[in-house]
């Protein structure tokens, strides 16, 4: 009885590799780095990613390829190539890299709603683009809807699961069962022992559209800066609630200073939705688009006043030159 459980178990993991292996690409860059008497150095780096349309356009993790000076992309069919970077999205640990092939293997993308806690989870990776394949990890999907907070950025809506990721197979394929990919795998987590996190294949489709078709994510954007109410904060100029969000910086002429906001007011209410930190009004604002209204309750002083105001295009630090 075992026996025919850990056949069918085998048979389940190997089909499914199978079907997505010839899509899994090693990518090798070589990054300039200065060392302690500021000399440079190119220091080489290793990663994976899937080609997700035919004609050369690769997915895979922004911290993989950023700030590389060059890029060898590494076919599983044995075919090398010069990868240029068409966009990057850092928040989302996201990239697009451009090679020039056609008629290249796409894999079966897995939709929102197939994502359920509990089921099998397989990390692919070609970390080293050796002889005998690509890396291979399983596990189960432990959680959905995690938010992460790394030295970079904050990071919602992840996959969690305790498949070994690793930096190797990092902007490599989360697959299920079927060989549909779930999610990019993604190791910019270093205190993640035994832990792992993708972003979701739909989203991150979406976000690898927008690299492609314009070299940058359109992202929505308050136009303001500011920091968490804390209790330091509290205490030190006596404000009138614990929870919320400070405005530190208005941008001058911006949307938001031409509705009214003002350095000091503390954010309570977006959208009808209580913020109580920075992280909430991150997804209020990722539920919206460019251009749309928002509505907001801010405490100015002891009392409260309600603004409108329109989300501008967020400011672009880490678009590079695009390819063709």
């Amino acid at each position: 009885m075992g026996q025919i459980i850990m056949t069918s178990f085998d048979e389940m993991v190997t089909g499914a590799v199978e079907k997505v292996i010839p899509s899994v690409v090693n990518i090798s860059e070589v990054k300039l780095m200065k060392d302690a008497y500021l000399h440079v150095h190119p220091v080489k780096g290793v990663g994976s990613g899937f080609i997700i349309q035919k004609d050369g356009f690769i997915l895979t993790n922004a911290h993989v390829v950023l700030g590389s000076h060059e890029i060898k992309v590494a076919l599983e069919d044995g075919r090398i190539f010069t990868g240029e970077i068409r966009g990057l999205d850092t928040m989302k640990d996201l990239a697009v890299i451009k090679i020039k092939a056609s008629d290249l293997p796409v894999p079966e993308m897995a939709k929102d709603n197939d994502l359920k806690i509990g089921q099998m989870a397989i990390a692919i990776g070609s970390p080293l683009g050796l002889v005998g394949g690509p890396t291979v990890t399983a596990g189960v999907v432990s959680a959905v809807n995690r938010s992460i907070q790394t030295e970079a950025t904050f990071m919602e809506g992840l996959i969690q699961t305790d498949a070994a990721i690793n930096p190797g197979n990092s902007g490599g394929p989360l697959i299920n069962s079927k060989g549909a990919v779930m999610g990019v795998n993604s190791a910019v987590i270093p205190f993640a022992q035994g832990i792992g996190f993708a972003m979701p294949i739909q989203p991150a489709i979406w976000v690898a559209e927008q690299l492609i078709e314009h070299g940058e994510l359109i992202r929505p954007w308050i136009s303001i800066n500011a920091v968490d109410v804390n209790p330091k904060l509290v205490a030190y100029y006596d404000l009138p609630t614990e929870k919320g969000v400070v405005v530190t910086n208005v941008i001058p002429g911006s949307e938001a200073d031409k509705s009214g906001i003002e350095v000091a007011d503390i954010l309570v209410r977006m959208d009808d939705i209580e913020i109580n930190n920075v992280r909430d009004l991150i997804k209020v604002i990722n539920k919206h688009k460019v251009g749309d209204s928002v509505a907001m309750e801010f405490f100015r002083g002891p009392g409260k006043v309600k603004l409108k105001t329109v989300l501008e295009k967020a400011p672009d630090t880490q678009r590079p030159p695009m390819a063709k």
